[in-house]
């Protein structure tokens, strides 16, 4: 999913290819032509029903013409642009999210994709015969056409779409990839932007790293996390649960990320689970996997360039948490280029008439002509996204505007006339042929209501003058949404080394080279195809005005975006990503670099990494702050210079070793235990002064000493103290005791803090079975809502193991086999997740087997000499022993109550159901 072609495959009504030309004596003008089709389809928009203004007007078309409506028989070449497979389309429903919605939904057949309560979204595949049904209930307010969205990464737009890779290829592919980079390893593949951007000898010179900083992508997805693990580019990775996506561009962009700030911790979801997933998962890396810095490459067509929508107001959050936040400016081209296609400003209204309604045609020639259409090039136009928006608040316009294409004999190709009747957003798309077209052309039709400043964007596209004589109109400021939040650093792309390999369209200057083996220098040039700005905005976050009473073009705010320039066009291990062109990989150059400086800057301030970042930018185009390269394109070692950066030390305390009194092999109530607590200085300089403080919050718990000196720790190495720590007598077996750790040195990460569970009596030998006793429950396919099973668990008190297994009583790899006990085609699709009583979460299972069927008999136990994750497909059914994804060990604890296995299908096609599955618990030896 990584370009605007492979993302927007469409169902028309009829193919244009299959329109036969009219005879001369039937044949119209194009003009009268155009006014009779858009009236047709007006004519929908008229007779529509007030529950079916809650409808995207492509869905309402789409169930019109299966009703068999005349109206859109006046329309042959109309591709509504939904895609329907099985009676079934996917959606977007803005709603009040509730369990009660929810149980409508599932009711009415669809399957639930991804919920997010906060965004009041629901991603489904629905019925179209439950479209009007579930419009009618009072808690929907919108019924779209799933949002698509794309990645910024540069692709030949003029190359064929390629052959699709089915899953049990890329399964096959990516095991040989990671059995070779085991086998063999391979040298390190480096980026060539951590040269051109100095950051290699900066790392060298001053000394840091990224030590002590989490940095954090989103993007499409980590197919081959771990071949490129294996083969020694990355290091752990903390994803986020059910969110590992699906592609490679995020391991490609954290490959990116561990060359220029290699001590890094690095974490990463997917933000293609649809607009609302993508800004649960942005709060989800700071509020819960703690992210320092986030970086995402991709752009939602449904976000608004005139007020922050909801991604937007996510990575505003973050922000305003303390999070960096950088963002792809986008590859949708500029005007000193001529590779965009954007035009913007206030409608004029044309005096001609479209349509059989109502309707003036904007104009968008600012001559004393008229020219009402906007002519998309020929060479450019497979597969575009075409988006209007104008300056009305989110889910507040009442001014309709609605957006057709049309070929040059007036035939409507594609349209979009949603209502706009006061609770709605100001946003139309339409979706160019997936293999293009000639002489396309675009109109903008004021329905009803006031003018309005609009935006008008073929991402990707260009317009351009046609051959039957239009003349194409373009302003800057194509990039829009979250990467122009006013506190995101909008990136955009300057080739590292070779020149992108295609032309953008036929007949196109040559493109750039970049400088690597040198560094960027004023002379260096910007991508043809990155971005500009700036970005124009209307309405505050929540709706406020910026200039009350003024949305037109005198008023509004303009941001400067983009903000910085860094390298694309670099080289990762990761297949296909060889090299790696867009502001994609520039991105991350970016956010890597701020890594640096907030490791050699401990708890420096947000605004004064943007000063250094914009300041110390090497201007490369235009002179000053431009709308192409933001401030320029920034260099590592100027960055930290500014900054003043220095490498840090960071001693950590480690788990500690517990040694029972007289040789013993549990700690009891009563016991003076000898605790040995090793503390390893993981940072980029030597730790002096180092000292720790022990405690415990345990009731009754002693430790002695409270603190000891660790005197100096090297870089890398570990010192060990011993402490002594008392259990009272009458502490109950079972409960753990907590040991908290402070460690104090001199540096800035002072004190880092730990804290660590010590089982307190002796593990029952006796083994008690808790099995789940329902009826099987199927896994919904590709969603990431899933399926559950509850297994009580009663009488047992603290729990000291746990282990947990799928049964069944005959196993074999039959699709819908009833005798395994969890049945399904292609494991390596799901992803199982064990929760305890307590709320505690371990992963079992994730996305290991491949395409093998079935788990039967399979015993999931910390001891287990093998981990799942080593599973190929040959071994199915699988069963056996084996070590889970995290261990169950941080299980432990209270083990009364109801435990739960969430099963999550998050890859199209295959499908399947729990069955029979079973909790094994140890508990402890009663004194």
């Amino acid at each position: 999913m990584t370009s605007a072609a492979c993302l927007l495959t469409v169902v028309g009504l009829a193919s244009p290819a299959a329109a036969a030309p009219a005879p001369e004596d039937q044949k119209v003008s194009a003009a009268d032509n155009a006014a009779r089709q858009i009236g047709a389809l007006q004519d929908i928009k008229k007779r529509a029903s007030k529950n079916q203004t809650k409808v995207d007007s492509k869905l309402l078309v789409e169930l019109t013409a299966r009703a068999g409506a005349a109206a859109t028989s006046a329309v042959p070449r109309l591709q509504s642009g939904v895609k329907v497979s099985g009676g079934e389309t996917m959606v977007d429903i803005r709603a009040t999210v509730s369990n009660d919605l929810r149980k409508a939904l599932t009711n009415a057949g669809a399957t639930l994709k991804s919920v997010s309560t906060r965004y009041g979204t629901i991603r489904a595949d629905l019925p179209l015969s439950a479209i009007n049904t579930i419009a009618a209930r009072k808690d929907v307010r919108k019924i779209e056409v799933a949002g698509g969205a794309m990645t910024a990464r540069e692709l030949d737009r003029g190359a064929a779409p390629a052959k699709p890779e089915s899953k049990q290829d890329k399964a096959a592919r990516i095991a040989a990839s990671t059995r070779a980079a085991l086998e063999d390893r391979a040298g390190p593949v480096n980026s060539e932007g951590d040269r051109t951007h100095n950051a290699d000898t900066s790392r060298e010179q001053v000394g840091v790293t990224g030590v002590g900083v989490k940095i954090c992508a989103l993007s499409d997805g980590v197919d081959s996390l771990a071949a490129s693990q294996a083969a020694g580019e990355l290091p752990d990775v903390d994803v986020l649960p059910t969110q590992a996506g699906g592609g490679d561009e995020g391991t490609a962009m954290l490959e990116i990320i561990h060359d220029v700030a290699p001590s890094a911790s690095l974490g990463f979801a997917t933000a293609f689970n649809g607009d609302a997933s993508f800004a649960d998962n942005i709060r989800a890396l700071r509020f819960e996997l703690d992210c320092d810095i986030i970086v995402d490459d991709i752009i939602y067509f449904r976000e608004a360039p005139f007020q922050d929508w909801i991604i937007a107001q996510a990575v505003n959050d973050v922000i305003a948490d303390g999070a960096l936040y950088f963002s792809s400016a986008g590859n949708e081209g500029n005007t000193v280029d001529g590779t965009a296609a954007h035009w913007e400003g206030d409608f004029v209204n044309s005096g001609q008439v479209i349509g059989k309604f109502a309707g003036y045609a904007h104009d968008f020639d600012p001559s004393e002509r008229t020219q009402v259409f906007q002519p998309i090039s020929d060479a450019s136009s497979a597969g575009v996204p075409v988006l209007l928006n104008w300056s009305d608040p989110i889910g507040g316009s009442g001014n309709d505007y609605d957006l057709y294409l049309l070929d040059r004999n007036g035939n409507v190709v594609s349209m979009s006339q949603d209502f706009q009747t006061g609770t709605q957003d100001a946003h139309e798309r339409v979706d160019t042929p997936l293999f293009g077209g000639s002489g396309l052309r675009l109109a903008v039709v004021k329905f009803a209501g006031a003018d309005r400043y609009l935006s008008l964007s073929a991402l990707r596209g260009r317009f351009s003058d046609s051959a039957d004589g239009l003349k194409a109109f373009n302003t800057p400021g194509v990039t829009f949404g979250h990467s122009a939040a006013r506190g995101a650093f909008s990136v955009a792309a300057a080739p590292a080394n070779d020149p992108l390999p295609f032309d953008l369209e036929p007949g196109d200057p040559p493109n750039p080279r970049g400088p690597f083996p040198d560094a960027f220098d004023a002379d260096s040039a910007l991508e043809r195809f990155t971005s500009d700005g700036p970005r124009k905005v209307f309405y505050e976050a929540d709706g406020t005005p910026i200039t009350p009473g003024d949305v037109s073009s005198t008023g509004g705010e303009v941001r400067q975006k983009p903000d910085i320039t860094a390298a694309d066009g670099v080289f990762t291990s990761v297949p296909g990503f060889e090299p790696f062109f867009g502001t994609s990989a520039a991105a991350p150059h970016a956010a890597a670099i701020a890594g640096l400086v907030l490791s050699g800057n401990p708890g420096i301030d947000p605004a004064e990494v943007r000063e250094a970042l914009t300041s110390t930018a090497i201007d490369i185009a235009e002179p000053g702050v431009d709308g192409r390269s933001g401030h320029g394109v920034v260099l590592a070692d100027r960055v930290l210079g500014f900054t003043g950066a220095s490498p840090q030390p960071l001693a950590r305390a480690q788990s500690p070793k517990i040694t029972p009194p007289g040789g013993g092999e549990f700690l009891n109530p009563g016991d003076t235990a000898t605790v040995a607590l090793p503390v390893t200085n993981l940072g980029d300089a030597t730790s002096v002064s180092t000292s720790v403080v022990l405690t415990s919050p345990t009731s009754g718990v002693t430790v002695s000493p409270r603190a000891q000196s660790y005197g100096t720790i090297e870089k890398g190495d570990t010192a060990v103290r011993t402490f002594q720590v008392t259990v009272p007598a009458t502490h109950q077996v079972g409960v753990p005791l907590v040991l908290n750790s402070r460690v104090t040195f001199a540096g800035a990460y002072s004190p880092s803090t730990a804290s660590f569970s010590v089982d307190v009596g002796e593990p029952s030998p006796t083994t008690v079975d808790f099995a789940y006793a329902g009826a099987p429950v199927a896994i919904p396919d590709a969603s990431t809502v899933g399926a559950s099973v509850t297994i009580p668990v009663s009488g047992m008190g603290p729990a000291s193991k746990v282990t947990f297994s799928v049964d069944g009583a005959t196993c074999d790899t039959t699709a819908g086999s009833t005798t395994v006990g969890l049945d399904h085609t292609f494991v390596g699709d799901l992803v199982g997740i064990l929760t305890s009583p307590t709320g505690a979460s371990a992963t079992v299972f994730s996305g290991s087997g491949g395409g093998g069927n079935n788990m039967c008999q399979v015993v999931f136990a910390d001891a287990a000499e093998n981990p799942f994750t080593s599973v190929t497909s040959s071994q199915a059914p699988f069963t056996g022993t084996w070590q889970p994804n995290d261990p169950l060990g941080g299980l432990r604890g209270p083990a009364d109550g109801d435990w739960t296995l969430r099963a999550f299908d998050l890859v199209g096609a295959d499908t399947g159901s729990i069955r029979a599955v079973s909790l094994h618990i140890n508990g402890y030896v009663t004194p």
